[in-house]
C-alpha cells in the first residue's frame, strides 16, 4: 500500500467479517457491502462514510529544503518501483534511479495467468509456449520501465514468486490435471520454499526469457538515444554455486541478444543478500557479484527467526510493551543482529572486490535510523517505496551532518 500511495489499515482484529451476509461489524457497528468508508492510513482512524479531503500540496520551500539536503548527503537514494508510473512518481520524488524493480509484481492481476501457465505446465512443449508469452509480456513492461528510468540506474530482479501468490486456490484450477500439479507444488512454508533462484534453476528457462526480454527492451530504448545503467539481480542466493550457475544463464542471455540485434547491451550482475548464509559467504559470492543489494525484509525474517506476517500480527505489539524490544524489526533496522550481518558482509565482499556497489532495498530504506545506520557503514545507496523518497533524502543528509559534527565537534 505504502508503494502504491495508497493509505491503509492493519491489524484492525476488533472487525467482525461476515463474507455470506457481507457486513463487518465492529462494536454496535455494522456496514454492508458497498458502504463508503474513509481511512487515514497515518492514524488508523477508519470512518464511516465520505470524508471531504483535499491533496496536500508541497509548499516550494519543501523543494529548497530537499535540494540542500541533497547538496550535503553522502548516500545515494532510490526507489523500489515496478512499473513505468511508479518510477515517475519515484523520479518526480527525487529518486536517483531504481533501487528495485519487483519483477513477480508484473504478473499480479490480469498477467497472473502468464506465470502461472509457466508453473503449471502439463509438459515441456507447453512450458516453452508459455515462456515464450511471458517473454513477450516482460518485454512490453521492461521497454516502459527503462523509457521512464532514463539514463538512471536500475537494478532489475529476476523472478521471486513465493508459490503461494501465484498458484490457484484449492478447486480453482482449470482441470483436474492443472489441479493435481498445483497441489504437488503447494508448501507448508512457500517463503522458505521453491522461489527465488531455487525455482530458476528448476525451471532452466525462466530467467533466461525474462534476461532476454530486458536486454532486448534495453535495446529499443537505447535506440531512442536513452542508456539506463542496468543492474541484474539474483535473488534469495545461499550457495555461491548457485550465484554461478544463474549467472551463465544471464551472459548468454546477453549474448543471443547482441547476436540477433547487434547491440551488446552493458550491466552489471549482482545478488540479493537476503539469507544469513550469503552474508557471511559475501566474500565467495563478491567473486561472481559486481553489486550486492541487501533485502532487510527476508534478512529480517531469517535471522530473528520470525515469520513476519505471523509475528507482526501476534507477537511484536506485546514485546513493544513489555520492552522487549524497543521497534519493530521490519520497521527500523535491528542493528545488533541484522546490522551486524550486514557489516560482515560489506566487510568481506569488499575484501574481495574493492568496487564492489553496496545497496539496501527493503522497508529500512525508507526508516531515518536505519538510513543513518546504513551510511555509517559507508554504503552506496538505499531503496524505499516512491513516497518515502523526501524522507530518506532529508535523513541521509541529517546523517551526514552529524557525521560531520562529530568530526568537527561543534556545528556548520
Amino acid at each position: 500500500a505504502r508503494g502504491a500511495g495508497r493509505p491503509a489499515v492493519c491489524g484492525a482484529d476488533g472487525l467482525r467479517v461476515d463474507r455470506a451476509a457481507g457486513t463487518v461489524g465492529f462494536g454496535d457497528r455494522v456496514l454492508r457491502e458497498g458502504d463508503a468508508v474513509s481511512l487515514d492510513g497515518r492514524t488508523g482512524a477508519v470512518y464511516a462514510g465520505r470524508l471531504s479531503v483535499s491533496v496536500a500540496a508541497p509548499p516550494p520551500e519543501l523543494s529548497t529544503l530537499l535540494n540542500w539536503a541533497d547538496g550535503m548527503r553522502r548516500l545515494g537514494v532510490r526507489a523500489n518501483a515496478d512499473s513505468a508510473a511508479e518510477v515517475s512518481t519515484a523520479v518526480a520524488l527525487g529518486a536517483e534511479g531504481v533501487g528495485l524493480c519487483r519483477t513477480e509484481h508484473q504478473f499480479l492481476g490480469e498477467r497472473l495467468p502468464l506465470i502461472r501457465r509457466v508453473l503449471l505446465a502439463a509438459d515441456p512443449a507447453a512450458r516453452d509456449e508459455a515462456l515464450t508469452a511471458l517473454e513477450h509480456a516482460q518485454h512490453e513492461d521492461f521497454r516502459a520501465l527503462l523509457a521512464a528510468v532514463g539514463n538512471r540506474p536500475v537494478t532489475v530482479r529476476l523472478l521471486d514468486a513465493p508459490l503461494h501468490e501465484f498458484l490457484p486456490a484449492p478447486g480453482d484450477a482449470s482441470d483436474a490435471g492443472e489441479e493435481q500439479r498445483a497441489a504437488a507444488l503447494r508448501e507448508a512454508n512457500p517463503m522458505l520454499g521453491l522461489r527465488g533462484v531455487r525455482l530458476a534453476l528448476l525451471h532452466e528457462r525462466l530467467y533466461p526469457a525474462q534476461a532476454e526480454a530486458l536486454f532486448a527492451a534495453w535495446a529499443d530504448v537505447a535506440a531512442t538515444g536513452v542508456r539506463p545503467e542496468l543492474e541484474v539481480m539474483i535473488p534469495l542466493v545461499s550457495l555461491p554455486e548457485e550465484l554461478a550457475a544463474t549467472a551463465v544463464y544471464v551472459r548468454e542471455a546477453a549474448a543471443a541478444v547482441a547476436a540477433r540485434t547487434g547491440v551488446v547491451v552493458p550491466y552489471r550482475l549482482g545478488t540479493m543478500i537476503e539469507t544469513p548464509r550469503a552474508a557471511l559467504l559475501a566474500g565467495e559470492l563478491a567473486e561472481h557479484a559486481e553489486f550486492f543489494s541487501f533485502g532487510t525484509n527476508d534478512l529480517t525474517q531469517l535471522t530473528y527467526g520470525f515469520s513476519r506476517d505471523d509475528v507482526e500480527r501476534q507477537v511484536l505489539a506485546g514485546y513493544q510493551e513489555r520492552g522487549l524490544l524497543a521497534a519493530s524489526p521490519f520497521a527500523r533496522l535491528d542493528p545488533h543482529g541484522v546490522g551486524a550481518l550486514i557489516a560482515l558482509a560489506a566487510e568481506r565482499a569488499r575484501g574481495v572486490r574493492p568496487g564492489i556497489k553496496l545497496g539496501v532495498c527493503g522497508e529500512h530504506g525508507g526508516d531515518p535510523e536505519s538510513i543513518a545506520f546504513c551510511d555509517g557503514l559507508g554504503l552506496d545507496y538505499v531503496s524505499c517505496s516512491p513516497h518515502r523518497v523526501p524522507v530518506a533524502r532529508m535523513a541521509a543528509a541529517h546523517s551526514a551532518a552529524r557525521e560531520r559534527h562529530d568530526e568537527s565537534g561543534s556545528t556548520r
